[in-house]
């Protein structure tokens, strides 16, 4: 087995490192100088070049090669060249004087060579380094201006290092440790100096993990400001010195901290924030370490985000030994343990690849890593010995940085090639953190004295986490598309073109068709008025008018265009029909042709006329009297009043006349899912993708019933598609977590829900913004109005100028102009005048409101002007939170303003008016589709920290009423009305609950509860028609009367109109009651009711056949109403007509 295995290990593979030559080099005694390049890596000698003699304007042609093996029996070969740089040392070579045995050599500078390329599947590869000059070094005084010394460097293999597949299964781990900010108060420069480091396993396979250490921590001051492009380190710079210890082309990202994903990333942790970064201490790493994964690691890393999401990142310090070496006694002792858990669960989002933040520092214990990451016991033994290695290895003392000196940056070196932690085997924990880790005894939860300050501190590390390739790729929009088009494959825009002989004559006799009835237009114009004296149709008179029609077609040339309308339809017959393409070399052949042609056309001729031509002409049809939104206007009325076959009868008609409308399809298929008929609204959802594969609303719904029939890999693609047809849309977003949550996804849910959180945030902001530029406009508009007729008025300069005189900064109010606008947008224009005073003076408040009236409406106009200016200086908007906090920073001197000023103002906090959840819940009302209501409702109660809202009381109502659940849905108003009880919607509701069950009494004083309100109800239209009713049933024909007119006025409909016509009959007012019947038999002429009445009116005023007529529509329309059946056969007997049956 051993050997069988030992014959797959591919042999180790030579990467050529080749030193070309060398720009712009100059020596320590002038221009020309005598160089070699030092090659090392993983501080091993590769090899030197020769020395070769340059100068500035001559490089120095090296052209030497050297190699390193890429040996694949250790597993940790490739990840070492993944992370450790090739150093090239420039050396300056002395001559040699009189009685020196050597010569002398002075180091001129450094480069690190990136060997990532090969790593990534490159086989050649070139470089131009910039050399760093070392300290001391001639290099350094080059002029700027001048080229920089500069390196040509080629890396080449024969062979690819890791070949297709194994570039596709496995991955790179780029982890980057920024910094540590808000560090405990107890750390000070000055004292004893300590070493800073901080350590994560990473996975080498399935089993076993690495440690990565980052021991080169610096702690700095505040005023220590660092480069807004921070150049990112080398994790194991070997021997490299000085600049060369930052990583070529790699900078620190500066990413929004709305876009992160850490801890610190909410608005009310800006401050703290802000105030960490800029004036407290930190300890700063700026180091990048790369860890390649191969399959099975790549595997066993995404299992375990998968089963424990948190990833353990620890932070400790310890001593520096006096004598800058680590000592052995001194070994083990670490203090300040604290540890951050990484989130990593976003890189189970399809397409993620990277994540950043700020994650919170917590203090060590092995019960609190083995809750959040399931782990048995730390790494900080491990951790300490391997960083106290590399320290010890380095090339210099890393000493801490002083204030304003920088040297310990460039000492880290990697651990030594096998130091793994068995992750399954690991079980002990270190036996030197008593102090700091704690431990759990008698059941008690551990507690870390010196980690605690870091929660004290509210500590807090950036770091970066990025991989070459997401773990869960996500699908293109393009393969999304193709996956919709697959489940429905798209209706054609057109009908395909087919050229059949068929097709040809079939397109021959339309033109026949065509050309016909303009003839007969022509022959109508000319002997229209003939027609009609009676006068005797001779042939001598027909062949008159045949010449005169013939001449007038000849001399208008309507003959010419008459003919020319016809040629293409019979070239087609000749070529599809004939299959003749080409000319004809016989002209008897041609003739014969011809004559043939002839025969046919006319007989085809005759056939097409017998079709088109009758006696008496068609009428035309009349255009319809309903549009398509009043058609839908009636359907969704004969829903609410559980009419579903006139409901269907209203859908049906709105796709005969618009087949090609997906919006009908659409709305049919959600009202077959409130029938619960789930097949025919699937067809429906089908028909509408297939005539718009983008179709928002219908993708939605497609996965939404693909999820109840349990197609759930269907049901993904059509949400999936949702999302990228419209990236931007909340709902689209929200209606995918709720799916991931039906079939226990959560990463998937949590990516979701917060793409919807902050698009939904986003969108609140956007509303802000542009109220608060409306405001503005306005504001600017009105202040302009009021100083022209200031001037108009001649108003005194010394209270022009009291009006005018900004607010001194120290006094300036904390409210912002943008707050202001949110909260109080609704005001009216005394509570705008009293803001306005209030924004312009801020001693206003103390001095009393009403005393003050008269003065503030005399000063609007200045107020105005006033907050206008202060709204033009940018006064710094601040929350509630921090309006204390201002003033205690000091006065405002020359330095804070300028800080003041680098800094952009930031904006208060956007709060959306309505959750994703409750979003999601009006959208699946809206489309009946309740199982995914409940589940979003639930959602929207563990989310609202006030638990139930009356918000959520009504949309379980609504929810109770579409399951036709009266008790449960009263109960939930009454919560609901509880709590708001000016609510017009929760009234309207009660109404709806009472008139369902049966409540007349109750149900009318809700009703009149819900229109006595100020604002309307969501929909007005149902508690109309209902309120009429009821006042029908009571008798109140006269306020009947007044609702349904009402109902009409706002959206006119059949029984709205036949409500007025019912209780203008009752109150004896025929005519109107006729015009209103009129109206509703013109909205729908199959109501038999309609026809009723009408029936009733006619007997009222002796018309016997409109009363015999409508009595016949009614009974043929099949009139169920016993009682309007019994008062027509009543009034009949009294007319003594009406009935053909008399």
């Amino acid at each position: 087995m051993a050997e069988a295995e030992a014959i797959h290990v591919r042999p180790p593979e030579p990467i050529v490192i080749t030193v070309c030559r060398a720009h712009n080099l100059r020596g320590s005694k002038g221009d020309a100088v005598n160089v070699m390049v030092k090659v090392e890596f993983n501080e091993k000698v590769l090899g030197e070049t020769p020395k070769v003699d340059c100068s500035p304007d001559v490089p120095a042609e090296f052209n030497f090669s050297t190699t390193l093996n890429c040996t694949y029996e250790d597993p940790l070969a490739l990840d070492e060249i993944a992370h450790k740089p090739v150093v090239l040392t420039v050396i300056e070579v002395m001559p040699k004087e009189r009685r020196q045995k050597e010569e002398k050599t002075s180091t001129l500078g450094q480069c690190t060579l990136d060997l990532l390329p090969l790593v990534k599947g490159e086989t050649n590869y070139r470089y131009t380094l910039v050399i760093n000059p070392t300290p001391g070094s001639p290099l350094e005084a080059i002029p700027a201006e001048n080229p920089r010394p500069e390196l040509d460097v080629m890396l080449s293999v024969n062979e690819a290092l890791l070949d297709e597949q194994q570039i596709k299964d496995g991955n790179l781990l780029t982890i980057t440790v920024e910094s540590l900010f808000s560090p405990p108060d107890s750390w000070q420069l000055t004292g004893q100096q300590f070493y800073y480091s901080a350590a994560l396993p990473v996975p080498c396979n399935s089993e076993k993990e690495m440690l990565v250490v980052f021991p080169g921590g610096q702690l700095k001051l505040g005023a220590d400001k660092e480069l807004p492009n921070k150049q990112k380190k080398w994790a194991v710079p070997g021997s490299a010195v000085g600049n060369s210890i930052f990583i070529p082309d790699s900078v620190i990202a500066s990413d929004p901290v709305e876009d992160e994903d850490g801890d610190f990333k909410d608005k009310g942790d800006r401050d703290h924030r802000h105030l960490s970064e800029s004036e407290k201490m930190r300890i700063t790493w700026n180091t990048e370490r790369r860890c390649y994964l191969e399959n099975a690691a790549v595997k066993g890393f995404q299992d375990s985000v998968a089963k424990t999401r948190y990833w353990p990142i620890e932070i400790f310090r310890f001593p520096q030994p006096a004598g800058g070496k680590g000592k052995k006694d001194e070994e083990g002792t670490i203090s300040y343990h604290g540890v951050a858990f990484l989130n990593l669960a976003p890189l189970l989002y399809p397409g993620v690849k990277r994540i950043r933040g700020a994650f919170k520092v917590l203090p060590y214990t092995d019960h609190l890593l083995h809750e959040k990451s399931k782990r048995k016991a730390g790494i900080g033994e491990e951790a300490l010995r391997l960083s106290l290695n590399q320290l010890n290895r380095s090339s210099a003392s890393p000493a801490p940085k002083k204030a304003g000196k920088e040297k310990a940056e460039a000492e880290k070196k990697d651990a030594k090639k096998g130091h793994n932690l068995d992750v399954k085997g690991k079980q002990g924990a270190s036996n030197t953190l008593k102090s700091d880790t704690g431990s759990e005894i008698d059941g008690q939860v551990p507690v870390n004295v010196e980690g605690q300050q870091y929660a004290d501190s509210k500590s807090y590390i950036m770091i970066d986490i990025c991989l070459t390739r997401p773990l869960v790729p996500k699908r293109p929009p393009e393969e999304l598309a193709r996956r919709v088009a697959e489940l429905i494959p798209p209706r054609p825009a057109f009908p395909k073109r087919t050229d059949s002989a068929d097709k040809a004559v079939e397109d021959y006799h339309c033109q026949i068709a065509g050309v016909a009835s303009l003839l007969l237009e022509e022959f109508r114009e000319m002997f229209g008025e003939d027609q009609g004296t009676g006068e005797p149709q001779t042939n001598e008179v027909m062949e008159g008018r045949r010449q005169k029609l013939m001449y007038h077609l000849n001399s208008s040339g309507k003959y010419f265009s008459f003919k020319e309308q016809l040629k293409h339809s019979v070239i087609k017959i000749v070529r599809e029909k004939y299959l003749k393409t080409t000319n004809f070399d016989d002209r008897q052949q041609l003739q014969t042709f011809l004559s043939e042609l002839y025969v046919y056309l006319v007989d085809q001729m005759h056939q097409s006329l017998n079709k088109v031509l009758q006696i008496e002409d068609q009428p035309p049809i009349p255009p319809p009297l309903t549009t398509n939104a009043q058609l839908k206007h009636f359907a969704r009325e004969a829903e609410v009043n559980k009419n579903f076959d006139l409901a269907t009868k209203y859908y049906q008609e709105r796709i005969i006349r618009e087949e090609s409308n997906a919006d009908n399809w659409f709305d049919f298929g959600t009202f077959c899912l409130y029938t619960n008929n789930v097949s025919k609204a699937e067809e429906c959802f089908h028909k509408c993708i297939s005539i718009n594969q983008r179709h928002m609303d219908g993708l939605m719904l497609n996965g939404v019933v693909c999820t109840l029939a349990e197609r759930n890999e269907a049901a993904e693609t059509f949400f999936e598609a949702a999302t990228n047809v419209d990236p931007k849309n909340i709902l689209a977003w929200t209606m995918l977590g709720l799916f991931y949550d039906t079939i226990s996804n959560d990463i998937g849910a949590e990516m979701a829900y917060l793409e919807a959180n902050k698009l939904n945030i986003g969108q609140a902001a956007s509303i802000a913004r542009d109220e608060e530029q409306e405001k503005e406009k306005k504001e600017k508009e009105k202040a302009e109005r009021a100083e022209k007729d200031g001037e108009a008025t001649d108003t005194p300069q010394v209270e022009a100028l009291d009006i005018k005189q900004p607010t001194p900064v120290g006094e300036r109010t904390p409210f912002s102009a943008r707050s202001s606008n949110i909260k109080g947008e609704k005001r009216n224009s005394a509570g705008k005048r009293a803001s306005a005073v209030k924004l312009a003076s801020p001693e206003s408040p103390q001095k009393g409101g009403s005393a003050n009236s008269a003065k503030s409406a005399a000063n609007s106009k200045g107020s105005a002007i006033n907050r206008r200016i202060s709204v033009g200086k940018s006064l710094t908007p601040s929350r509630p939170g921090s309006q204390l906090k201002e003033p205690a920073r000091g006065t405002p001197v020359v330095g804070e303003a300028e800080a003041q000023e680098e800094l952009p103002p930031r904006e208060p906090t956007p709060i959306p008016a309505m959750s994703i959840y409750m979003q999601a819940v009006d959208w699946l009302l809206e489309v009946k589709a309740v199982p995914f209501t409940e589940q979003a409702l639930a959602h929207e109660l563990l989310t609202t920290p006030s638990g139930k809202t009356p918000a959520y009381h009504i949309a379980t109502a609504r929810v109770k009423l579409q399951k036709e659940e009266y008790e449960e849905a009263e109960q939930s108003l009454n919560d609901a009305l509880q709590v708001e009880h000016q609510n017009p919607d929760g009234w309207a509701l009660m109404g709806h609950v009472k008139y369902l069950n049966g409540d007349n009494h109750a149900a009318r004083e809700c009703y009149q509860r819900t229109l006595s309100f100020v604002t309307d109800a969501t929909e007005t239209h149902s508690i109309y028609l209902r309120l009429a009713s009821i006042y029908l049933q009571d008798g109140e024909y006269q306020q009947a009367k007044q609702t349904f007119l009402m109902a009409c006025k706002k959206s006119p409909s059949c029984v709205s109109w036949l409500g007025v016509g019912i209780a203008c009959y009752r109150l004896g007012e025929l005519g109107e009651a006729e015009d209103a019947l009129m109206e509703a038999n013109i909205l729908n002429n199959s109501d038999p009711e309609v026809w009723g009445y009408l029936s009733l009116v006619c007997l009222r005023t002796a018309r016997k056949v409109e009363a015999e007529q409508s009595y016949k529509h009614a009974v043929k329309l099949q009139l169920q109403d016993a009682a309007l059946l019994n008062e027509i056969h009543a009034e009949q007997k009294k007319a003594t007509f009406g009935n053909p049956e008399f």
